[in-house]
């Protein structure tokens, strides 16, 4: 889909009412696509990582490079793949990266060495760019007014939150019966079967609004790139890219780590590995009611409110985590934010910048998020090897939280640039 000026829901250019407006079926599709998406290219490794590793004979720190790499990979395409899907469309771009993300998990089960892992995983993280969130939130705001915006992205990502859910205990049933290369065969049959005719069949562009006499093919590369110079100008974008920095290191550091930080605080595995899974369930939690107070206040204020309420439970974490109770409140308040920025990052995107180049810099935005997202478990690892304990670690990432909650709040209301 071009991101282009939404049409009024429904309405093609000749006035006419389709029998079932179309961006909600993408919605569906991507509720789909995105569920499978995650589960198989990104949670499934979770589960595969010591397996893989014995399989290969080498380390599990040799197998997380290799998810490391994909994720600068990942980095390295969002901000081509935005330009593309603002100049083309999501279809062509999404049926291919999911095409080549089942191809790359079949050819991931033959590797015989690292260094064929490693590239692999390569593919793989540009394949994530190209089939993940970040197009496909670009397409639903593309289709949608501000005002079903929110309905339409909730859609896709709260059904898309039990990715892990579904994929974790499912990819580990797989390997416990068939070993982790014929698991990534099955995953990768699955995915393509699913993934990729919906991309291509269901995805396309929006209609023109009606009394436009357009087209909906969108504006013009100068447009575009007067737009993306523009926000890159605006210095409340770079407060938005420091936020989302700043959280996303928060996120991935603690979903990393969180299983190793229980156990050190004292609690068996198993008590850690299932508290830790409250973080998916929560997730969907979180969004539901992001999407339901911003009805009634600032979003940026409710979005601030809630990093802020995970920095507290992260740098709270040393020191109440030492009980069950203690625990499973610190988990869950963080555990509140996690999925946020999926849902508040479009949102805050499209209002300031609109959707005419909504893509491209979105895009440049997720560049340095996914960055900080690889480097941060690394980060949070090395700190921790350094000093010997999880508090430095924890106190780190409630730090992080502020900081987030801190650039949020910068965002003060204002006029749309493009009326500037």
């Amino acid at each position: 889909m071009t991101a282009t000026t939404p049409p009024a829901p429904g309405v093609t250019a000749g006035g006419r009412r389709p029998a079932a407006w179309h961006g909600w079926r993408i919605v569906a599709a991507f509720a789909v696509t995105q569920t499978a998406g995650y589960g198989c290219l990104y949670y499934a490794f979770a589960v595969l990582l010591h397996p893989i590793a014995a399989g290969l004979h080498t380390s599990t720190t040799a197998v997380t490079g290799a998810v490391t790499t994909a994720l600068l990979a990942s980095a390295a395409t969002a901000v081509p793949a935005g330009r593309w899907l603002d100049r083309h469309g999501g279809r062509a771009l999404m049926t291919t990266g999911s095409l080549a993300g089942a191809t790359l998990l079949a050819a991931c089960s033959q590797v015989r060495a690292v260094w064929q892992l490693y590239a692999v995983f390569l593919g793989l993280g540009a394949a994530m760019a190209l089939a993940l969130y970040e197009p496909a939130t670009a397409v639903i705001v593309s289709w949608f007014d501000p005002a079903r915006r929110p309905r339409a992205l909730l859609g896709m990502i709260v059904v898309a939150g039990f990715a892990s859910t579904v994929f974790m205990p499912l990819t580990g049933v797989l390997e416990h019966r068939y070993g982790w290369r014929a698991t990534l065969l099955v995953l990768a049959a699955g995915y393509a079967a699913v993934a990729v005719p919906l991309h291509g069949l269901v995805v396309r562009r929006p209609p023109a609004p009606a009394g436009s006499g357009g087209t909906g093919a969108g504006p013009s590369t100068v447009d575009r790139g007067a737009a993306v110079r523009a926000a890159l100008r605006d210095g409340r974008f770079w407060c938005l890219a420091v936020a989302f920095v700043a959280h996303g290191a928060a996120m991935s550091a603690m979903t990393v780590h969180l299983v190793g930080f229980l156990v050190a605080a004292g609690h068996p595995a198993t008590f850690a590995a299932t508290v830790a899974g409250l973080l998916g369930v929560l997730s969907v939690t979180g969004r539901l009611a992001l999407t339901g107070a911003q009805r009634r206040l600032p979003l940026h204020r409710v979005v601030a409110a809630v990093f802020t309420v995970q920095a507290v439970a992260a740098a709270g974490l040393p020191f109440a985590g030492a009980s069950r109770a203690g625990a499973v409140v610190a988990v869950t308040g963080f555990g509140l934010g996690f999925g946020i920025a999926s849902l508040a990052t479009p949102a805050l995107l499209a209002e300031r910048y609109g959707t005419a180049a909504y893509a491209s810099i979105a895009g440049t935005l997720a560049a340095p998020v996914t960055l900080a997202k690889a480097g941060a478990p690394l980060g949070a690892a090395a700190l921790y090897t350094m000093t010997g304990s999880s508090t430095p670690v924890l106190l780190t990432i409630g730090a992080a939280g502020l900081v987030a909650a801190a650039g949020i709040l910068a965002l003060t209301p204002s006029r749309p640039i493009s009326e500037h």
